[in-house]
């Protein structure tokens, strides 16, 4: 592991950050200061993905080695974990090809986990496993699993087409006994509290839901008693307002909230990112720069979080600043990467404070070439 570790260093580190962390996270060089949120980047979640793919390498050097999907969602990451001669498991279409494994075959189960069937479809094969699952997403899949052995059904909060929350959904099944319904948002959990209070006819709320809750589900059995999970990375005001509607729609029928379950399954890390990133935001700011990938839930949550502060600009590493008036950045709305012909950096003056932070599966030598590209599109360098 030490070799491992000296590896994943000499690809993701970076002395400037660690530097400007210890600095109080403010780096200023003439009249360009740059604030790095508290808490960015890798969390231990990652880190361990990470170390444990890297680690497969080592221990079985000749071996045929798959990913199933991303070990994280960050392209850089996942180009290095292929530079190893890991394989994806998965076609382009998100399909598994596993007719041709074998014993002496190694998977890696990513972050993220993986559906139940599938992990099953490759223990038939006789494969060897490295599973690198975050432990918080562990934690609600005990949650899940916990809802269906009491006739409970899982409420989740979170991207039905996630890996995270597909591995949670084939959790809350149980032994079979189980179900669930998956929601993205605030607007839906309403959907399901209005059915509670019976004002949305059954067709109508199968059509809105369809996809997203588990075979054999129904309505009028299966809204008796609720437990709410989520993604992991999840806004939490989001998880609990959705909490909160939920369990009010339950009280108000039945009288109490006894049919109603409740359990903090936030990421620690992902709070923290949030919670820093809001302190951020409290500084005075001229600009903020979320870095990360496209794909990446927590990373987008941070970008959301900024639009309602400060102009925001989501991007994937440096060669998206193209220029101090041109740069590529993901749009929220269209849910797509867009390139902005604006004085984004050369129409902020003289002096300018500029935040900078990061999603979970951000590392830091990214970070540090952002940091060097918008310093030299200012003009400035650091001293020698």
């Amino acid at each position: 592991m030490a070799r491992v570790q000296e590896q994943v260093e000499h690809h993701y580190h970076s002395s400037l950050v660690e530097r400007v962390r210890a600095d109080g996270s403010i780096l200023q060089v003439g009249n360009t200061t740059l604030r790095l949120a508290k808490q960015f980047g890798f969390c231990y979640g990652v880190e361990r993905a990470i170390d444990l793919a890297y680690a497969a390498r080592k221990v079985f050097p000749n071996a045929r080695l798959f990913l199933i999907g991303e070990i994280i969602h960050n392209a850089e990451v996942n180009e290095q974990i292929a530079a190893l001669g890991i394989r994806n498991l998965l076609d382009e279409s998100g399909r598994p090809h596993v007719d041709d494994l074998g014993t002496e075959d190694v998977v890696i189960v990513p972050a993220f986990g993986a559906t139940v069937a599938l992990v099953e479809e490759i223990k038939r094969h006789g494969c060897r496993i490295v599973d690198t699952t975050c432990g918080d997403v562990m934690s609600v899949w005990k949650r899940v699993r916990q809802n269906a052995s009491e006739e409970v059904t899982s409420i989740i909060h979170g991207k039905a087409s996630h890996e995270e929350t597909r591995a949670t959904a084939s959790r809350a099944l149980g032994n079979g006994n189980g179900h669930y319904l998956i929601v993205l948002n605030l607007e839906e959990a309403e959907r399901v509290c209005e059915y509670i209070r019976g004002r949305v006819g059954r067709e109508a709320f199968l059509h809105d839901f369809d996809g997203r809750f588990s075979g054999g589900f129904d309505p009028d059995i299966h809204l008796r008693r609720l437990g709410v999970a989520n993604q992991t990375t999840m806004l939490r005001e989001e998880t609990e307002a959705v909490q909160k509607k939920l369990r009010d729609a339950i009280t108000l029928r039945d009288g109490s909230d006894g049919n109603f379950r409740l359990f903090d399954t936030i990421c620690g890390a992902t709070q923290e990112r949030q919670d820093a990133l809001k302190e951020l935001l409290h500084q005075p700011l001229d600009l903020l720069l979320v870095v990360g990938g496209y794909n990446s839930s927590n990373t987008t949550h941070l970008a959301e979080m900024g639009e309602q502060k400060v102009p925001t600009y989501f991007i994937r590493n440096h060669e998206c600043l193209d220029s101090s008036s041109l740069i590529r950045h993901f749009d929220l709305h269209s849910k797509k990467e867009i390139c902005s012909l604006t004085p984004w950096l050369s129409g902020l003056g003289e002096k300018a404070q500029i935040g900078i932070t990061a999603g979970a599966s951000c590392p830091n030598n990214l970070i540090e070439e952002v940091m060097l590209r918008v310093l030299s599109l200012r003009g400035e360098q650091l001293p020698v």
